[in-house]
């Protein structure tokens, strides 16, 4: 057995070590460790039945929703958990200044066509219009139904997950909300900021000075997640309480929080039920709303 052989598999065993610290992971599934006695943590996945899905927050719905997608070649990419890439990976905010802002009106709104899969049911339908109505009281932004002359637009359908684009694609653009874990009024905001342009909270450019990311409690492989953004962040403070913030436990591998806010980690994160009013003011401030700039 040579020496660079050897040297080799002890890495490989180390690096396996270290993110699968149970003895018996080389031969077994996570579902099968979840089912097993060795499993001594309850993964953050694994939930409660007696907890109504509304109560849990944006990070655990879409977690949940999008465990098991991005794993196949006829699925879309999947980045920072929820998003989805179809041609180049845009940084958010950075590309509106380019070309993924959806057009401003002469008359000052915004206007983005949608399609919804006639798969929905009549009140799941009326879940995901409430959805896109939220935005007409309070930001210039009006998703209206298709016609026949739009030709960028989104396409809301089921089938993969919560996931969405960052900002205007062009052409045809699915918008996933899968019926199993997506249609939630929080969870549809979420994904429509997305469509609009706003990437997550948690990887916004000066996220270091209002959270700490604990690498050691996440998920082998998907470190990724947490990846920071060169985001524009629309002079906008950091906002623990934006439905673009992820939870203390997104992807964690033991439990444990993979986010804590500083200096404060007391402070309650990832638990808004809608839009923030920092939510609103960067929608307003991206699409120059009502003389917001």
């Amino acid at each position: 057995m040579s020496p660079a052989f050897v040297i080799t598999l002890t890495f490989t065993l180390l690096c396996v070590a270290q993110c699968y610290p149970s003895k018996r992971i080389l031969s077994e599934t996570l579902a099968e460790r979840e089912d097993s006695q060795d499993f001594e943590y309850t993964h953050p996945m694994k939930l409660n039945n007696s907890i109504e899905e509304e109560e849990l927050s944006v990070s655990a719905l879409i977690e949940k929703a999008n465990r098991n997608i991005g794993q196949k070649l006829d699925k879309p990419l999947i980045v920072f958990g929820d998003i989805a890439v179809t041609g180049g990976l845009h940084n958010a905010d950075p590309c509106t200044s380019k070309k993924c802002k959806w057009v401003k009106s002469p008359n000052g709104k915004v206007y983005v066509p949608y399609e919804i899969s006639t798969r929905y049911s009549p009140n799941e339908t009326y879940k995901i219009e409430e959805g896109l109505k939220s935005f007409t009281t309070s930001t210039c932004v009006r998703f209206r139904p298709r016609n026949k002359d739009d030709k960028d637009y989104l396409y809301i359908m089921t089938g993969s997950g919560c996931l969405s684009s960052i900002g205007r694609q062009g052409g045809l653009q699915k918008l996933f909300l899968d019926q199993e874990g997506c249609l939630h009024h929080h969870v549809i905001q979420h994904e429509l900021l997305h469509a609009l342009g706003f990437h997550h909270e948690h990887v916004r450019s000066d996220r270091d000075k209002h959270i700490r990311i604990l690498r050691e409690n996440i998920q082998c492989g998907e470190q990724h997640n947490f990846n920071k953004v060169n985001t524009t962040n629309l002079r906008t403070p950091y906002d623990y309480n934006s439905v673009m913030q992820y939870g203390r436990d997104f992807f964690s591998k033991n439990g444990k929080p993979t986010m804590i806010p500083i200096p404060d980690k007391n402070v309650e994160i990832g638990k808004a039920k809608k839009m923030s009013p920092n939510d609103i003011l960067r929608v307003n401030r991206l699409y120059e709303c009502n003389g917001y700039k």
